[in-house]
């Protein structure tokens, strides 16, 4: 395993061995541990890392937050070596089954959050999978989207595997261009109409993003949505939470957005986060009036440049959803997130029969 850096500053902080934490501020020595672990773990994202987790917890309400935990392993220098964030909550477990089950899942997850690991050095696994059973014995794990790549062995006996969910996933960089050769000169004939209409594009680093884009980008969000007629939960009741992950953002880590501007006034927007090699694609937005010219298709075209040849990105993953321009437009390639279930409970055990059912039925298809 990748060596790991422990915390700067007296090592009397941060205290080896393993500690349950139940506030976020209590996490902030080992912020910098914690981001070198997930990033040596395979599967790791952005969404399992301090950034994303500790906006979370502190972007919930006082009543849940008291049900929020992160359990953390160290080494005798301090060397973050484990680290399991939980939330127990109740809810729904999927949002055509009106029947709430209380649950236990990793903190952050259920935040709109694809790719979930579970982060533990070799040594740690054996402690890390008997804390999740004990901790967790009381009422139903569940865990929406858990990546491909995540240490299910960790898992407590009895879980099962539900579902998968579609995340596609596109390789970018080291001269590659997305899509076919038809596909490229459509890209650049629109966008030279674009920037004939007067449009520019302008690439905005984590380190430059404000609060500022970000209402931009829901803004755009909200009015294409309001041209489709389509509803959607990104929106500024958001915006804290958002602020906060840029707040713990730098140079090559957290938000960023590719703006397309006409005038000076912003007419498109994608949003996404920078992690290691990889640009997760979150939302965006545009002016339905340059439809005709394919700005949206267009926009996430310079995102994907932008992001390999300004960020370093080798991979732009377009997260979950199995929509046709990912594929036939961009040339993604298929990869899964899976749900996986302990059912305990009636409510739970119910659920999860109507999840499995749902998942035979989309395989006849």
């Amino acid at each position: 395993m990748t060596a790991l850096t422990a915390p700067a500053g007296d090592g009397a902080a941060v205290r080896s061995g393993f500690a349950v934490h139940r506030a976020p501020d209590a996490l902030a020595a080992y912020e910098d541990g914690w981001r070198e672990l997930a990033a040596a773990t395979p599967g790791a994202s952005y969404f399992g890392t301090p950034d994303w987790v500790l906006a979370a917890w502190e972007d919930l309400g006082a009543a849940a937050a008291r049900h929020a935990e992160t359990a953390v392993w160290t080494a005798p220098d301090g060397t973050v070596e484990a680290v399991l964030p939980l939330l127990r909550t109740r809810g729904r477990l999927h949002p055509r089954i009106p029947l709430p089950v209380r649950h236990w899942t990793l903190l952050g997850l259920a935040d709109a959050a694809d790719h979930g690991v579970l982060l533990a050095a070799a040594h740690r696994r054996d402690a890390v999978r008997a804390h999740l059973r004990a901790r967790t014995r009381n009422a139903a794990l569940w865990l929406p989207a858990l990546d491909p790549e995540a240490d299910t062995a960790l898992l407590p006996a009895g879980c099962r595997l539900l579902a998968r969910e579609t995340c596609p996933r596109l390789a970018v960089g080291g001269g590659r261009q997305a899509g076919s050769a038809g596909f490229r000169r459509l890209m650049r004939r629109r966008t030279r109409q674009l920037e004939a209409d007067g449009v520019t594009f302008r690439w905005v680093p984590p380190e430059a993003m404000t609060a500022g884009v970000f209402d931009t980008v829901a803004h755009l969000h909200r009015v294409r949505r309001e041209h489709l007629g389509t509803p959607s939960g990104f929106d500024l009741s958001r915006r804290d939470f958002h602020v906060r992950l840029m707040a713990r953002a730098a140079p090559g880590r957290g938000p960023a957005a590719m703006l397309a501007e006409r005038g000076g006034e912003p007419v498109g927007a994608v949003y996404g986060f920078l992690w290691g090699d990889t640009f997760a694609y979150y939302n965006g937005g545009w002016d339905p009036a340059f439809a005709r010219l394919s700005l949206g298709t267009v926009l996430l075209d310079r995102t994907i440049t932008a992001t390999a040849d300004e960020a370093g990105a080798r991979h732009f993953d377009f997260l979950r959803g199995g929509e046709a321009y990912k594929y036939a437009s961009f040339g993604a390639d298929d990869r899964f997130d899976e749900q996986w279930l302990l059912p305990r409970g009636p409510s739970a055990r119910l659920a999860g029969a109507i999840l499995r059912t749902a998942k035979s039925r989309k395989e006849r298809r």
